[in-house]
């Protein structure tokens, strides 16, 4: 067991993130680097990443930071004559923080920290809305209750940021629903609120004063000159109010704001009459249903600007206000503008571009392809208002294909992970990840395979099978590539890049010969080595030639743009170097008295003339570093004795930021598979802080390529592997790929930054897709919420339940779709139909995707269900769709005792499903037999047990169900389940089931875990041990015989056991427990399980199990969140480790202190005080901290800076 080390020992694990969170809670645009860059810094729950598009349109994460506490909310800013923004962060430490982006050291920099209130997420502590003033001169805090603070910003005589002492403008028993800064210019600053005062509400029983209660808009003034905040003007405002947006101001408009409210949009100022506009809605709504903005961003430039919102039903619109001199606005104008899933944060980039963050799903990336000022797009216009008795007169418009907006990118994005399992159904070499996702109509299985996502431009054949590849660009100043060389073993050929690519005969190349290396020099001619010599091709076309004398033979050759080293067989080194003339001459020759195994040297440094060191690789398993200083050529500098032959060298400068100088190391393949890596020193060419990792079965062929404008090494071993730079330090990750033989960088005008590499006989053309994904998925779609997943152990099919609550069935949902196309809302009201749809994009409404067309939703009480039947790659073969309002929550499959039909499904279900409070009409198990090898299912019987069926497992050749709070064993009958035995002692609602040997281990859903023994000659089931602790369980996993792990819906991980002794007396006591004194409901079990692990995730955890992710790893903790986070704890072996790694923890808490202002171990003790689980993540950002801190630390932990950080890698590497 992973987490078991001796019965009655300590348990010791290592928590670590291995994929973060995809759910987005607010997204903020801006130019947080400087040097007008167009950024996204999205909130994902406990941590804040910077994001920052491609020149291919590809949303790249540049930075990512735990923030160890919940981010309430974001605002952006930027001080008068500044070139960057900045952020104002709320959160729940109970302080405000400014944050700066340093874009040198590729982290985010506390650089103000004030202390307002309590911590936690309370309903009074200012933080859950932030605004800004528009012109960074001050910012409001406010809570959704009674307080609000505002603080001024400023700067001293150093140009650094300042902040003032808050300012208080609170309100009692008023709650706030929005928040927003009015651009006013450089007048005092103005913050806008929503509203309502709620006094007389809680002192009148009746509830008159709840009906009459008002929202309203009002205006706080910060005054600059005395300092101090007023209550400037209050006016009533629609009680659907929800969101408040400034208009730009300042001679860039109107000023004031709009207010979004249920079915309207409102603009609204001081002295300004209200402009009112129905915001357009779906023909096939029903009346009775509003509609509500819940996204919004502003547009502006340079005598133009307008809003986009959107519905909760995921249309966009556009909002735009005409407005005279007098800044008197006269009409408000609301455009249908497109359908996108619904978002959660929308940001509007200056350059054209829109970023939609889902808070569930996928994130998307769109260019506008317009700004929706067609004649016949739908729009609402507050000029043509009209009211009647019924109300204001809606618009209506039919939901189309995208018109305005096209698709750039997506971001996966896990969240929310409601099922995982952990299994090797392709029989790859890793185990596969299989993760059902989503919510409702975006749901989805997702296959996770560690390593990072390759796409793939182009695949040609070749004439043969080819022994290298490379590129060579026209001069060194060019972007893109000129040639691809690929050598065989008889010849090689030469294809030029352009529009396509195509052989060519007139590059001067010799075409006759087996290619060793082709090499750009400095001076724009090109180098060609091969077994006979070199050729040497001018600019202007005259060739050049050296030839190996004698009978020798080049064997190996390495190579920069201004020198070569050239190792003949026999062991002689003959080096050249690129003269003034443009001639490479010969400078020195050394004879190694024995063949060199693998030669390399570094690219040249910026600036510098030549590189300093040669690696030569030998047959004695040794690799010598010598110097090419000329001084003293050749001279040894060092030696690193290797476990196996060095089949290939790299000198690889590491650069851990774009600023950072580069670090020089070593890397070295081994024949075993190995690839060791060794610091070298830049002045005396010494090696240290030797690492190895083991990539594969094959010997690791070592190339440099570029990655992000950065050097980066490739690996080719059994799969290629990338070494690159992330988040400050190196990262070594598989890629998603097939294996291949030899690689080189590319760049074309359709591709800036890519790969050439070759496979066999084929040539391809590669790209990296994203950076620091520690797994790449594919996506097979599902209809509805995922519940549960089985896989058949044989066949190894997987099955899934999923169910919605008032979804459609499929037919229904094509009906309705029907409905909608026909316009079968349409007679609710007049609407004006000429050119509402474009024309054809009426009929092209059945057309629309569930994620455009949205899901409508159906009367209360009513659930679609089906359960699903995939392969291993996701390819759907059988759906059993359940009868409307039958919810399916759980299967598994099981193999009864003494029965032919052999291993068969149960899938728990239950009618009229309602949570809260929990009731039904009843539940049911389904039995289904597997045919055609596990593709298609059979309903063999369904069985009513009255009940919620909230969990089923295979136990002793029966089937355990969970029902309500009632434990029950059925065998098979031959029209239904037969009923076995009961136990009716649990105390809420079976949620999780777990069986071994005798013992049943049962989850409740508030009160823990019950373990329950099984005693077959009594055929009585019977609770033995329970937790003193009532926990809310949503996950566990079953560890060893006496040991459980699991979370509950506060975001805590912990594992519980059972003491030794009770576990022994309790397998010899002959009732099992049943007998002893104290049992039943009041005072629980006879026995109580203890605490051996406490953690706070800070995430709810959905699924939990033990597993290793890749060949010869640790057996670890899996688990995932509701977030989208996949994490594993990994267990320690040895006390010197757990030392180690508290005492860096401890250190790390106060030189890394969590960026908004929390402490790190009340964090991780929420709920309960953390127990014998130490944070990877905290300890992991060792990496990032300054020279100065981490020797600090290094030497109070007695090591070097080196050995901290191997340790660190091979912590991580133990899993993935």
């Amino acid at each position: 067991a992973p987490a078991r080390q001796g019965h009655g020992q300590a348990m010791f694990l290592y928590n670590l993130t291995l994929q973060p969170g995809g759910s987005v809670s607010q997204a903020v645009y801006g130019d947080f680097s400087g040097g007008k860059q167009h950024e996204v810094v999205v909130a994902r729950g406990k941590s804040l990443e910077l994001l920052r598009p491609d020149e291919q349109g590809r949303v790249q994460s540049v930075c990512s930071v735990e923030a160890f506490g919940a981010v309430r909310q974001l605002a952006r800013f930027r001080l008068h004559g500044t070139e960057k923004d900045l952020l104002a962060c709320g959160s729940d430490s109970g302080r405000v923080s400014v944050l700066e982006y340093d874009a040198d050291r590729a982290q985010f920099v506390k650089l103000h920290q004030e202390t307002f209130g309590k911590s936690g997420c309370r309903r009074i502590v200012p933080g859950q809305m932030v605004a800004t003033d528009p012109k960074g001169r001050a910012c409001m805090l406010g809570a959704l209750e009674k307080q609000k603070m505002v603080y001024v910003f400023n700067r001293d005589s150093s140009a650094r940021v300042t902040i003032s002492s808050p300012l208080e403008a609170h309100k009692s028993n008023t709650l706030c629903f929005d928040l927003c800064a009015v651009d006013n210019g450089f007048d005092n600053p103005i913050f806008a609120a929503i509203e309502l005062d709620h006094a007389e509400v809680d002192a009148d029983p009746t509830g008159a004063a709840a009906r009459a209660a008002q929202k309203q808009l009002v205006y706080y003034e910060l005054d600059l000159g005395l300092n101090h905040v007023t209550r400037q003007w209050a006016d009533p405002v629609d009680n659907g109010a929800n969101m408040v947006l400034a208009v730009p101001g300042g001679g860039d408009g109107p000023s004031g704001v709009i207010v979004c409210a249920e079915n309207f949009v409102i603009y609204k100022h001081k002295g300004h009459a209200d402009v009112r506009a129905v915001i357009p809605r779906r023909e096939d709504l029903p009346p009775e249903r509003g509609c509500l903005i819940v996204a919004g961003a502003l547009h502006r430039q340079k005598g133009l600007f307008f809003f986009i919102l959107q519905s909760e039903y995921g249309d966009l619109y556009k909002v735009s206000l005409v407005y005279d001199a007098n800044d008197t606005v006269s009409e408000m104008r609301i455009l249908y503008f497109d359908t996108i899933p619904t978002c959660i944060s929308l940001c509007v980039f200056k350059n054209g571009h829109l970023f939609a963050a889902s808070e569930f799903g996928n994130h998307a990336f769109y260019s506008f392809a317009g700004i929706g000022d067609e004649d016949n797009d739908v729009m609402s216009s507050s000029a043509q208002l009209t009211e009647t008795d019924g109300g204001f007169e809606p618009v209506f418009f039919r939901p189309r294909p995208l018109k305005n907006l096209a698709l750039l990118d997506e971001m996966e994005s896990l969240c929310p992970v409601t099922a995982m399992k952990v299994e090797n159904l392709h029989n790859e070499d890793t185990k596969q990840v299989y993760a059902l996702c989503g919510r409702g109509h975006r749901s989805s299985l997702r296959v996770l395979r560690p390593g990072l996502s390759v796409a793939e431009l182009a695949r040609s054949p070749l004439p043969g099978t080819p022994t290298g590849v490379w590129t060579v660009r026209k001069s060194v100043d060019e972007a893109e590539d000129k040639y691809i060389v690929v050598s065989f073993t008889n010849g090689t050929l030469v294809l030029a890049v352009g529009d396509t690519v195509g052989e060519v005969s007139n590059s001067g190349l010799n075409n006759g010969v087996q290619t060793l290396l082709v090499q750009l020099l400095s001076d724009g001619s090109m180098l060609q080595v091969h077994a006979g010599g070199l050729r040497h091709v001018r600019t202007d076309g005259r060739l050049s030639e050296w030839a190996a004398p004698g009978r020798k033979r080049v064997s190996k050759v390495a190579a920069n743009a201004a020198q070569v080293v050239v190792a003949m067989s026999g062991g002689e080194l003959v080096y050249f170097e690129l003269d003034t003339l443009g001639t490479l001459a010969e400078v020195e020759r050394r004879d190694l008295a024995g063949d060199v195994a693998a030669l390399d040297m570094p690219p040249l440094a910026e600036g510098s003339k030549r590189a300093a060191f040669l690696a030569v690789g030998a047959y004695d398993s040794t690799v010598r570093l010598f110097s090419l200083d000329p001084n003293q050529m050749f001279a040894p500098v060092a030696t690193q004795a290797v476990p196996a032959l060095p089949e290939s060298v790299c000198l690889f400068p590491f650069q851990a930021s774009a600023n950072a100088p580069p670090t020089l190391f070593l890397n070295v393949g081994l024949a075993n598979g190995v690839l060791l890596r060794a610091e070298v020193d830049p002045n005396s060419g010494d090696l240290s802080d030797p690492r190895t990792r083991f990539l594969g079965t094959r010997a690791p062929q070592l190339s440099r390529v570029v990655v992000r404008g950065r050097p980066a090494l490739m690996a080719l071993s059994a799969r290629p592997w990338c070494g690159y730079s992330w988040q400050g330090r190196f990262q070594l990750a598989p890629l998603s790929y097939d294996a291949l033989d030899a690689i080189a960088p590319f760049a074309s005008g359709q591709c800036a930054e890519g790969i050439v590499a070759t496979a066999g006989d084929e040539l391809r053309i590669l790209t990296l897709e994203r950076l620091g994904e520690a797994f790449n998925s594919t996506t097979t779609p599902l209809p509805y919420t995922p519940r549960a997943m089985c896989h058949h152990p044989k066949h190894k099919t997987l099955v899934v339940v999923a169910a919605d609550y008032r979804a459609p069935t499929a037919e229904r949902r094509t009906q309705l779709r029907k409905e909608a196309v026909g316009g079968g809302g349409a007679e609710a009201a007049p609407m004006d139909t000429d050119g509402a749809d474009g024309g054809a994009d009426g009929g092209a409404a059945e057309l629309l995707a569930d994620d455009q067309l949205g899901e409508p939703r159906v009367e209360a009480g009513k659930w679609a269900s089906c359960v699903r039947v995939l392969t291993s790659d996701g390819e759907e073969t059988y759906t059993a769709a359940l009868d409307e309002g039958e919810a399916a929550l759980c299967a598994c499959v099981v193999k009864f005792a003494g029965r032919e039909e052999g291993t068969l499904l149960a899938v728990g279900t239950t009618t009229g499903l309602q949570w809260s409070p929990r009731r039904c009409a009843g539940g049911h198990v389904r039995l289904y037999r597997f045919a055609d090898e596990g593709k298609q299912l059979e309903l063999l019987h369904k069985t009513e047990v009255g009940g919620v069926v909230g969990a089923v497992c295979a136990f002793q050749g029966k089937l355990l169900v969970g029902v309500d709070s009632s434990l029950r064993l059925y065998d098979m009958g031959k029209k239904k389940l037969l009923r076995k035995c009961e136990n009716r002692a649990i105390p809420s609602f079976v949620k999780t089931l777990h069986v071994q040997g005798e013992r049943v281990y049962v989850g409740d859903a508030q009160e823990s875990f019950h373990y329950v023994l099984y005693r077959a000659a009594e055929n009585q089931l019977h609770v033995f041990a329970d937790d003193l602790t009532p926990r809310y369980v949503t996950a566990a996993e079953y560890l060893d015989y006496d040991t459980l792990a699991g979370g509950d819906k506060f975001g805590n991980l912990f594992v519980l056991r059972l003491p030794a002794e009770m576990s022994g007396s309790v397998d010899e006591d002959p009732t099992g427990g049943s007998g002893a004194p104290g049992e039943g409901k009041l005072n629980g079990a006879p026995n109580k399980l203890e605490c051996a692990t406490m953690f706070h995730v800070g995430d709810v955890v959905t699924a939990v199990q033990r597993a290793e992710l890749q060949p010869g790893g640790t057996q670890s903790l899996l688990y995932a969140t509701v977030g989208g986070s996949l994490m594993a704890a990994t267990p320690f072996e040895r006390r010197e480790e757990v030392d180690f790694f508290s005492h860096l923890e401890m250190h790390m808490r106060t030189a890394a202190s969590p960026l908004l202002g929390n402490d790190h171990l009340q964090f991780r003790s929420k709920f309960a005080p953390v127990k014998d689980v130490i944070d990877g993540d905290l300890c992991e950002m060792y990496a990032s901290l300054g020279p100065e801190k981490q020797r600090a630390i290094a030497e109070q932990l007695e090591a070097t800076v080196g050995e901290v950080l191997k340790r660190l890698e091979a912590r991580r590497e133990l899993i993935v």
